[in-house]
């Protein structure tokens, strides 16, 4: 049996740790001992280890055959290169902000099949993206979406089912999206605009950086992805970013260092944290608008995906975790084996691939309705 490490216990480690073990041996890492307990109940192996220290990742290597990361953005970079260098395959959700290219050349010395950034978004708007990219003149692709609480408590209105680190980075790090194919940058939270969604409500959509790896690899003229929240969440944290409470220079208080970031993380993590059984949904619309055969046609597709209280499984953990293990399993079973580094885009070209991806996460509730239209 094919034996896989996940790295990474949380929220969305744990989801993938427990649907991949229905069908290999998997053992889960962390360094938390609470998450680990969480999946030892689900009686899955799980073992201690700190995987920021250098070559904790690399000494697993000979045990393992093919690994899954969901570690925190600041730790994936440099823990997919110690797989790639250890010649095994991975994939990654770990999000990270660096190139992930830059791994390409030593993914491809090793012979090694590395997929990133295969979540719900980024994710599968970007196998998407291939997809039709693959099948269409490409005019335009949007892409909204975001997680938040079914229950809206002031003043957030937001539960962070990743580390708070995280969710800073994106409301930091600049926002670029083409316009007429020009590169545009504008700073995150920028430029709202007011969205209804059925079954959901008014949400405001905001520029974040979540286009990623497609500004390279899609040609079209026409590209943008904006984050989903309730209104009014924009102008709290604009409030605390203008504060400087998102500074990452270090600060003299009382003779202590600090820093201001990661002080505010902290705080966050507890206001934020999603509490055992919450309700909390996921909501997005991918669209995509070109000519085809001929025709200007749309694509739309809606998601709105809510905490399964079965299973006990946040919607984003499911919404990401199982668009992951959907491609873990397609390298696990050789339908997916290009060498170097794939984000899902690549993927996407690949038809069979994108039925593959669909049909593992409509067997497990996850359901996107597709719309085409005539223009």
């Amino acid at each position: 049996m094919i034996k896989i490490a996940v790295l990474g216990a949380g929220l969305v480690g744990r989801a993938m740790a427990i649907d991949l073990s229905k069908d290999y041996d998997v053992t889960s890492f962390d360094y938390n001992d609470q998450n680990l307990a969480l999946l030892a109940e689900k009686e899955i192996k799980t073992v201690k280890k700190d995987l920021a220290e250098k070559g904790a990742v690399a000494s697993l290597a000979a045990d393992f055959d093919l690994f899954v990361g969901a570690v925190p953005g600041f730790m994936g970079f440099a823990t997919v290169r110690e797989v790639i260098t250890a010649g095994k395959n991975i994939v990654d959700i770990s999000f990270f902000p660096e190139d992930c290219f830059e791994l390409d050349e030593l993914a491809k010395s090793k012979s090694v099949t590395a997929i990133v950034d295969f979540g719900v978004a980024p994710g599968v708007p970007n196998l998407l993206a291939g997809h039709h990219s693959s099948t269409m003149k490409l005019d335009t692709y949007k892409c909204y979406v975001g997680g938040l609480p079914a229950e809206r408590v002031y003043p957030f209105e937001y539960k962070a089912p990743f580390s708070p680190v995280d969710v800073i980075e994106e409301y930091t790090r600049p926002a670029r999206y083409v316009e007429n194919r020009k590169l545009i940058i504008k700073e995150a939270l920028s430029e709202p605009e007011l969205m209804y969604f059925e079954g959901v409500g008014t949400l405001e959509a905001f520029n974040t950086d979540g286009l990623r790896s497609i500004i390279k690899t899609i040609d079209a003229p026409n590209m943008i992805e904006k984050t989903l929240r309730y209104p009014g969440h924009i102008e709290i944290i604009k409030v605390l970013k203008a504060a400087g409470f998102f500074s990452e220079h270090e600060r003299d208080f009382r003779g202590m260092k600090i820093v201001p970031r990661e002080f505010i993380s902290d705080l966050l993590y507890d206001a934020w944290k999603i509490k055992p059984k919450e309700e909390e949904l996921t909501v997005m619309r991918i669209i995509f608008e070109g000519v085809e055969n001929g025709e200007n046609v749309k694509y739309t597709y809606d998601l709105l995906d809510k905490y399964n209280p079965e299973t006990d499984t946040y919607s984003m953990a499911r919404t990401t975790g199982y668009a992951a293990t959907s491609a873990v399993n397609l390298v696990a079973k050789s339908l997916f084996t290009e060498k170097g580094i794939n984000p899902p885009e690549y993927v996407g070209k690949k038809p069979d691939c994108v039925d593959f991806v669909f049909d593992y996460m409509l067997q497990r509730g996850i359901k996107y309705k597709k719309l085409r239209e005539i223009l």
